[in-house]
C-alpha cells in the first residue's frame, strides 16, 4: 500500500473527538506486528528502545465536527460545534450521524432555496445554531430507532478525492495525513538498529483542548516532543501576506503557534531543536520551510 492508499485509507473512517476507536484500530491494524499500547483516553502508542535522550514523536487522529445537541419533534436534527468548524461553509454539506459501524446514518445540513431566499439572507451567514440536519427521517421516534441521540458524533462525510497527480484532500486530512506518515515511520523503526529511545503516538481530543497528549506526555516523560500536523500554506491569492508556506514545497516547521485567545495559549519551539531540524534538513538537501502563525493551534 503506498503512502497515498494510507492515506485515503484513513480518511474513510470517522474519528470525532473523544469519539476516536475506529480510527485507533484502523491504526492499530495497520501496525500488525509492531507491539502497540493504549491507555483509557484512547491513545496508541509504540515504544521502540534505544539509547541516549527519548523522543515522542505525535500526531492525532481525531478531527472536528459536530455534536446532535437537540432532536426536533419532526426528525431535524440540530447542532453544536466541535472544533473550528467555520459556520460560513456549512450549509448544504453532507454529514455522516455516527450511531455505529454499519449502522451510521448520513445527512446534510439544510440550506433554504435560493428562490425563497431574500436578498438580505444571500449575504448572510447562518450561524450552526440555526441550521439543521435532514436524515430523511419525519419524526423524533424515527430517528431514536435508527440510534442518534443527544451527544451523538456528527463528521463531515467521510472521504477524499484526488487533486491533480499528487494532491489529495477530504474533510479528515487534519490529521490523518500525519498518522499515515507516523504509519510509515513506525515500519522504518521497527527495522532500525540503534538510535534514542522513541515513542511514537497517535493521540486523541486534539481538536478538544489538546486533552490526549498532554497526559501521555506525562505518561512516557520524553526528553524532546516533535508533532506532526498541519500548516497554514499560504501560495493562494486569499492568503497573500501571511507567510511564505507552499504546498509541495517541502516540510515546515512552526516557530510560533498561538490560538489568540482563551487559556489554550500556543508553542514557541526550542532553539536547539530548531538548529536541529535546520542542519539535519541542510544535510540531507531537503527544503525546510519555516512559518509563524496566530490563530493555529495543535498538541
Amino acid at each position: 500500500m503506498t503512502l497515498r492508499d494510507l492515506l485515503t485509507d484513513l480518511m474513510s473512517v470517522p474519528g470525532l473527538s473523544g469519539h476516536e476507536d475506529r480510527v485507533r484500530r484502523r491504526i492499530a491494524g495497520h501496525l500488525d506486528g509492531i507491539a502497540t499500547e493504549s491507555d483509557r483516553l484512547g491513545n496508541l502508542w509504540a515504544t521502540f528502545p534505544g539509547e541516549g535522550p527519548s523522543v515522542m514523536l505525535f500526531t492525532h487522529m481525531d478531527q472536528l465536527g459536530f455534536i446532535v445537541r437537540k432532536i426536533e419533534a419532526d426528525g431535524f436534527l440540530r447542532l453544536e460545534r466541535l472544533g473550528g468548524v467555520p459556520e460560513r461553509a456549512l450549509a448544504s454539506q453532507e454529514v455522516t450521524v455516527c450511531v455505529g459501524e454499519g449502522r451510521d446514518v448520513d445527512g446534510i445540513i439544510a440550506n433554504k432555496s435560493h428562490h425563497a431566499t431574500s436578498p438580505d439572507e444571500k449575504y448572510t451567514v447562518v450561524r450552526v445554531a440555526d441550521l439543521y440536519v435532514d436524515c430523511g427521517f419525519e419524526s423524533a421516534d424515527e430517528a431514536d430507532a435508527a440510534g442518534v441521540r443527544i451527544g451523538t458524533p456528527v463528521v463531515y462525510a467521510p472521504g477524499s478525492f484526488a487533486m491533480g497527480a499528487h494532491r489529495v484532500t477530504g474533510p479528515a486530512v487534519d490529521d490523518r495525513a500525519g498518522c499515515a506518515v507516523l504509519i510509515e515511520v513506525a515500519r522504518a523503526l521497527a527495522k532500525r538498529t540503534g538510535g534514542p529511545t522513541v515513542h511514537l503516538a497517535f493521540t486523541t481530543q486534539e481538536e478538544f483542548n489538546l486533552r490526549g497528549a498532554l497526559p501521555l506526555a506525562q505518561r512516557v516523560l520524553p526528553d524532546i516532543a516533535m508533532q506532526v500536523d498541519l500548516m497554514l500554506a499560504t501560495d493562494t491569492p486569499d492568503m497573500t501576506g501571511r507567510g511564505d508556506m507552499r504546498l509541495g514545497g517541502g516540510p515546515g516547521m512552526s516557530l510560533y503557534s498561538f490560538h489568540g485567545r482563551g487559556t489554550l495559549n500556543g508553542v514557541i519551539p526550542h532553539p536547539a531543536l530548531v538548529r536541529l531540524f535546520e542542519e539535519t534538513a541542510g544535510a540531507e538537501a531537503m527544503p525546510l520551510q519555516r512559518s509563524a502563525q496566530t490563530g493555529v493551534l495543535t498538541d
